[in-house]
């Protein structure tokens, strides 16, 4: 009360001694459990067989995700963005690289992270031993819109992997209706096809996600919103205004143009 220390407690001293040392104590044992851990992690990837791996190549763009297949001595290879399929129990091994700007390959629940530098190549090897859908992300600050740089890795049977693997290698189907037919001369007569790729159509452009079956995607825009109609529309119309700063130009076509070229879209599944 008069404001003076209060005098040496021994047994209060004694307490605290024994929490610092049972805290410590913890600390090294978490520690060096989670040093093991990764040691033995990073053995188990080191050790993945590669006769029979699947190789995948990936490249970051601000801000989404180049995914492509080579196939089979360069035969039958294909491309798609921000969605990866790999057959469970397969060892994976994706090649990386930047295009842009230093992005980071993560996917937690399956691996570490994996830098990209631009002018460098990084490869990663993961299996996945249970089926799922499994959320990736770019770990790195890579601009403006760096959190909705996102992908996932789907994990699926052999038989479904393969059979992924073949609708994704067709080229797109044809139009079903007229104005989808009329949707799709309007894609490739103008700015959209020297931007993205739809194999079997002249469209060719690189700069911007392969369309091919775009509609057999999960989301849209480097996983920032769901990939359906009303999504696909808005994105279309106003990109910028869904995704500041992405290299996208806001849609010119008119309201018909639009919905004609969504309808085209629609189909390519």
């Amino acid at each position: 009360e008069d404001g003076r220390p209060l005098p040496p407690d021994p047994r209060r001293e004694r307490r605290a001694a024994r929490v610092t040392r049972a805290a410590t104590a913890l600390s090294v044992v978490v520690l060096a459990g989670l040093i093991v851990a990764d040691v033995l992690t990073d053995r188990a990837l080191s050790r993945l067989p590669v006769a029979d791996a699947l190789h995948i190549e990936m490249t970051g763009h601000q801000w989404w995700w180049d995914v492509r297949y080579p196939g089979d001595g360069g035969e039958g290879g294909f491309a798609t963005a921000n969605e990866v399929h790999v057959p469970v129990g397969r060892p994976v091994i994706v090649s990386l690289k930047a295009a842009d700007v230093i992005h980071t390959f993560w996917a937690p629940n399956l691996h570490g992270k994996k830098d990209m530098i631009p002018g460098r190549d990084a490869t990663i090897a993961f299996r996945v031993d249970k089926p799922g859908t499994y959320r990736g992300q770019c770990a790195e600050y890579c601009g403006l819109e760096h959190a909705l740089m996102a992908f996932v890795v789907v994990a699926e049977p052999q038989a479904q992997f393969d059979a992924w693997v073949a609708r994704q290698r067709r080229p797109a189907a044809d139009a079903p209706s007229s104005f989808a037919q009329a949707g799709q001369r309007v894609f490739v007569a103008g700015a959209c096809a020297t931007c993205h790729t739809v194999r079997g159509t002249p469209a060719s452009g690189t700069l911007g996600p392969d369309l091919t079956h775009v509609m057999s995607r999960s989301m849209l825009a480097g996983g920032t919103f769901p990939n359906d109609r009303a999504h696909l529309a808005r994105w279309l119309r106003a990109p910028g205004a869904l995704k500041p700063g992405t290299t996208m130009p806001a849609s010119t076509l008119s309201p018909m143009e639009q919905q004609a070229v969504i309808a085209w879209l629609e189909t390519l599944r």
